[in-house]
């Protein structure tokens, strides 16, 4: 909505008597936003701390001491840096009275425009999609690992212990069934903050155990080249997962697909919303690499070239066993968080699409009915949110390779997403002169990212196929 007709909606409202009213609508007409520094931080570290954290130690673990930390530190820098770029387009020209981006292809519309929104919107609309398959997954596999813990405990640690994964992904469906019944991300901060506490949780409980696991050891295990190629791990293998390690850190950083939408809850300036995310940005950039290197680091030294790729859930730690079981269940709580932090721009898409431009005067989209102070039901979102939910377990259930798919995911959206348009959208929004050194500098990291960003994809693509060759579909 323009100013003018922002204005003028103010106007009506005082002459009706509701001046009042007005004063809970922003600049552009809608709903005040709330968000803070502090709620921004929630989401963001809701979205980044996630089950790509526990993969850590095994990415570490194929890069050695020499690389491993110093990757994940890199990583973190272009990142802290791509996202303070992508925070200055969420508005268009002036940063504190400019118009408002409201999703990630809002603003890559308003700064590039063309073929390049419809890519966009097919990369991260996919890679949502992606994220909510490899969150079910995950979710699936720390209820597992809480059943497998209390039979290895009872049993012993040489009973095989196995069961099946599909129940706890039909579980955890269910529940994310619920819980996309919240209209938008806005309303869904209490469900960000609870899911960051226990993300902080689940990595305390990873670092405590490496820690035991390694004065039991007596010192540090692993070397300063990672995996040695011989028994077992060829040169070809060697150089496939030190390429996917690259993929899993980036998956545990990916959150520049939401940024945009997070930046949309923010109250209206002062101070500017670029100034508040950026600030939001550092603390949980920062919060988020002190976790990483502490559990990442912490579990390649307690388990050497032994790392399992997910550290919580791969037993290399047995006890005790009633402190994996809340570790675990503390996952499963900030999956179910998690994934709607990501999935909530995507359901925003289709139903603004879908309301805006066909069925507008429908009440099967437009008529809702509250249940409490957070949800809200419609026909039209019941049922297409429950079909969504739906296809991505079915999916999850067809492909549960947990430590491939993060990989995978980590390394098709990096460049693109978290690289390439922040960059491109600056040098628009920010007028940099094509050949001077700024935007030489800014077009060398993004080549750089490609090249690191395509090198992943191929080494997760190796051990998808490897994974497929065994794998019978739906077989758990």
């Amino acid at each position: 909505m323009s100013k003018k007709a922002a204005a003028a909606a103010f106007e009506v409202s005082v002459e009706a008597g509701n001046g009042s009213a007005a004063a809970w609508l922003d600049d552009d007409g809608r709903p005040r936003r709330t968000g803070t520094v502090w709620t921004a931080s929630a989401h963001i570290i809701t979205a980044v701390i996630g089950s790509g954290v526990l993969s850590l130690a095994w990415a570490i673990a194929q890069l050695g001491w020499a690389a491993g930390p110093a990757v994940m530190l890199l990583f973190a820098l272009v990142i802290y840096y791509t996202s303070t770029l992508l925070a200055e387009c969420y508005r268009s020209g002036d940063p504190v009275a400019g118009k408002r981006n409201y999703t990630y292809m809002d603003a890559v519309r308003a700064s590039l425009g063309g073929a390049k929104v419809r890519l966009c919107g097919a990369i991260q609309y996919a890679n949502l999609f992606g994220v909510a398959i490899g969150y079910t997954i995950a979710a699936s596999i720390s209820m597992q690992a809480i059943r497998r813990a209390d039979c290895f405990h009872e049993k012993g640690h040489g009973n095989p212990c196995r069961s099946s994964s599909n129940p706890y992904m039909i579980l955890f469906g269910v529940a994310e069934v619920v819980f996309s019944q919240i209209p938008d991300l806005d309303q869904i901060w209490w469900l960000s903050i609870a899911a960051a506490a226990m993300s902080f949780t689940y990595s305390a409980i990873g670092l405590a155990l490496g820690v035991m696991q390694t004065v039991a050891n007596g010192g540090f295990r692993g070397s300063l080249t990672g995996v040695a190629i011989g028994a077992g791990v060829s040169s070809t293998q060697k150089v496939f997962r030190s390429l996917q390690a690259f993929g899993n850190i980036a998956f545990a950083y990916s959150y520049a697909i939401i940024l945009i939408e997070i930046q949309d809850t923010i109250k209206a300036p002062p101070p500017s919303e670029a100034k508040v995310m950026k600030k939001a940005t550092m603390i949980s950039v920062a919060t988020t690499t002190l976790f990483y290197m502490l559990c990442g680091c912490m579990g390649y030294a307690a388990f050497g070239d032994e790392a399992p790729d997910n550290l919580l859930t791969g037993f290399g730690f047995y006890e005790p066993f009633w402190l994996l079981d809340v570790a675990n269940a503390a996952i499963v709580v900030h999956l179910v968080g998690a994934y709607q932090v990501f999935c909530q721009p995507l359901f925003a898409f289709v139903e603004t699409r879908a309301a805006a431009s066909r069925w507008s005067d429908s009440a099967f989209v437009t008529k809702e009915v509250k249940l409490g102070p957070f949800f809200a039901l419609s026909v039209f979102r019941l049922a297409w949110r429950t079909a969504f939910v739906c296809v991505t377990t079915v999916t999850a259930m067809l492909l549960p390779f947990f430590g491939d798919v993060v990989g995978l995911l980590g390394a098709v959206s990096f460049w693109p997403l978290t690289v390439y348009f922040p960059v491109e959208m600056y040098i628009v929004q920010r007028g940099v002169r094509r050949g001077s050194t700024r935007w030489v500098c800014l077009q060398t990291l993004s080549a750089a990212c490609l090249v690191v960003s395509v090198a992943s994809a191929a080494g997760s693509i190796a051990d998808v196929i490897d994974a497929l060759k065994v794998y019978r579909p739906f077989s758990g």
